[in-house]
């Protein structure tokens, strides 16, 4: 395999994509996201098991324990709230928020992909190709299919062109409708026949190496955990903690990655190690974290702590 300097791999003998080389460079600090970020890993592992509502003091003192403060937690739950995530709602004396429909469904659509990461795509399935051309008064909505075919693991293979395993078809159909794109949009299905390298083609149309990079940093941070198993399950704050950090970080990666075909992945790639770790660690914490969380909710026999000010509205 040869590599021009500060060029993408190209292939080995197999045909797959070169190995990667994680960039060493460190990851940018947390910023003003995280709080919000935090409360949605939150109300997707800790508050739909426990009834698709949380009481805001039980949720501030929980957060707490994970490192946020009461203001951050309320600014989030606040903007959530603005966002139609959330409606206002007491239940035995407490006041609290529901999950709203709206909350439901997003959380629906992501948990195949975070709880079972996208796996790869049969090669022989072939490829999703979308083009697009929108005009600048929908500048904005152009804008937004973009991000959603990027969430969607989506590649930028060209100039308003992006692909993806042939089995995102339905996935892209659905987003260029909600967006009333549909006219100004083609869809493609097909099988990739020759002209440029595909590995290649790929390696430029996804970060790969970021990507893999993410999925090391995840299990780097988190196989210490596993040996560590057996006292963390019989303390439930701590597993509580370890199990909304452990999600937290987990469930934003699977959305970057495509889910390539294994012919073409290399054969370095960690997603597979990472997925497995993951899936482990909260097969054997989930319960200890609910029971810790279950404990902050009303008509548990511990009472929630009274929040230091009024709940967010």
């Amino acid at each position: 395999m040869s590599r021009a300097p500060g060029g993408p791999p190209g292939r080995d003998e197999s045909g797959r994509i070169g190995p990667v080389t994680p960039d060493q460079t460190p990851p940018p600090a947390a910023g003003p996201q995280q709080s919000r970020t935090a409360l949605v890993s939150f109300l997707g592992s800790i508050v739909r098991p426990l009834g698709n509502w949380l009481p805001i003091a039980g949720t501030i003192e929980l957060m707490g324990q994970f490192g946020l403060d009461a203001p951050s937690v309320r600014t989030a739950v606040f903007r959530l709230k603005k966002r139609g995530w959330l409606a206002s709602e007491t239940r035995s004396g407490s006041r609290g928020y529901a999950l709203a429909p709206i909350a439901l469904k997003a959380l629906a659509d992501g948990d195949e992909i975070i709880w079972h990461a996208r796996q790869p795509a049969d090669l022989a399935d072939g490829w999703c190709i979308v083009s697009f051309s929108v005009p600048e008064s929908a500048r904005s909505k152009r804008d937004q299919l973009r991000t959603h075919l990027a969430a969607l693991g989506f590649g930028n293979v060209g100039a308003a062109m992006w692909i993806a395993p042939a089995r995102m078809r339905a996935a892209a159909d659905q987003a260029i409708a909600e967006l009333g794109l549909t006219a100004h949009c083609a869809i493609f299905v097909g099988d990739y026949v020759g002209g440029r390298d595909l590995p290649g083609l790929l390696r430029e149309s996804w970060d790969l190496v970021e990507i893999d990079r993410r999925y090391r940093e995840f299990s780097q941070r988190f196989q210490g955990e596993a040996p560590k198993l057996d006292a963390i399950v019989v303390d439930r704050r701590r597993a509580f903690l370890s199990y909304l950090a452990i999600i937290d970080q987990w469930r934003k990666l699977p959305f970057r990655d495509p889910g390539l075909p294994r012919e073409i992945l290399p054969a370095d790639w960690s997603a597979p190690a990472a997925g497995a770790l993951f899936e482990g660690l909260v097969a054997a914490l989930e319960a200890p974290a609910l029971a810790h969380a279950a404990a902050h909710w009303p008509g548990t026999g511990k009472p929630t702590p009274p929040a230091d000010n009024a709940p967010a509205s």
